[in-house]
């Protein structure tokens, strides 16, 4: 055990360095933020000035020691465009955009989870076939046409939910959020059903196909020759082997519902990180940018590291492999 976790743990770093390479990159030759915060009125000792005080003038192994103790201290710097500390910005945009990636993801797991299974109870029927029809939909269209047609039909047309914003929050110490007031949870419903469409057609697939398959295996055969209802086999048996596997992948797609929450929070104007990134990429605003990435990376890295320790203690497969993997060295 000891084994695996140090062995992910090294991966996981080795992964976060690689991302902070890349984020120290967009610090070298993406742009000049000297230029970006002087403007073309600076003189030329300003800038040289300026570039020292931002240690732009060291070896670039120097700096990017530098910008490594600063990222491991959550420190980024100033934001080129609003001049405020980009761990500031984010630590004010994360509530939004971790409230509408669980949602997203609850929908998904709620929705997704029962019709798969009925999609694989009942294979042959009509609104199974039109199930599996939606869930191909739900996969191939883009996320902001979604939006799109959502806000045309509930905002524009119905008048039912409001098309963007984040409605009225409530701060709880450092966190924000909207899910204790109904302008929040308004707010939330068409962009949480946005971001969630491609996940509960996905999910959908996948545990109508684990499904299917359970259910060709012998133990379920011989629960069947036992007698037991279909009711015990189906619920009993069944889905709680499939479940293992959809929980896996669910977990591991929650990193990305957080990342590729870009396009959704940009439609609806929702205030959290992806928006914050797109209005630093417009700017140029390169510490804002590799904050995000290193960010989000670091996201990924966690769960899914949660998900392969998870996925080690439930399996014992994969703690009999280890086992026989260690002793024959």
């Amino acid at each position: 055990m000891f084994v695996f976790i140090l062995r992910r743990l090294i991966q996981a770093a080795g992964v976060l360095l690689t991302v902070a390479l890349l984020a120290f990159v967009l610090f070298q030759y993406v742009g000049d933020p000297v230029m970006i915060m002087l403007g073309q009125e600076g003189t030329p000792a300003e800038r040289d000035q300026l570039r020292k005080d931002l240690g732009l003038s060291d070896p670039v192994i120097v700096q990017f020691y530098h910008f490594l103790v600063n990222a491991v201290q959550g420190d980024f710097g100033l934001s080129l465009r609003q001049g405020q500390k980009v761990s500031t910005l984010l630590r004010e945009r994360l509530p939004a955009t971790l409230e509408l990636s669980i949602a997203a993801a609850l929908i998904a797991l709620l929705v997704g989870l029962p019709l798969g299974v009925y999609t694989a109870l009942k294979r042959k029927g009509k609104l199974s076939q039109a199930l599996l029809a939606f869930s191909l939909l739900g996969v191939s269209l883009p996320t902001f046409l979604i939006g799109i047609l959502l806000i045309l039909i509930f905002s524009v047309s119905l008048g039912w939910l409001p098309s963007y914003g984040r409605g009225d929050t409530i701060k709880l110490g450092w966190w924000s959020t909207g899910l204790l007031t109904k302008s929040g949870w308004t707010h939330l419903v068409l962009p949480a059903i946005t971001l969630s469409l491609f996940q509960v057609a996905l999910v959908l697939r996948l545990v109508r196909s684990e499904m299917l398959e359970v259910l060709r295996t012998d133990y379920i055969k011989f629960a069947r020759a036992r007698g037991l209802t279909k009711r015990a086999i189906h619920f009993g048996h069944a889905l709680k082997n499939t479940l293992v596997p959809v929980i896996t992948i669910m977990g591991l797609q929650l990193g990305g519902i957080i990342a590729f929450a870009i396009v959704t929070e940009t439609v609806f104007q929702w205030p959290g990180m992806g928006l914050l990134f797109i209005q630093a990429v417009q700017f140029a605003d390169i510490p804002v940018m590799a904050a995000y990435l290193c960010l989000i990376s670091l996201i990924f890295v966690l769960i899914n590291l949660t998900v392969d320790l998870l996925y080690f203690a439930v399996d014992p497969r994969l703690r009999a492999g280890l086992g026989k993997h260690s002793g024959g060295h």
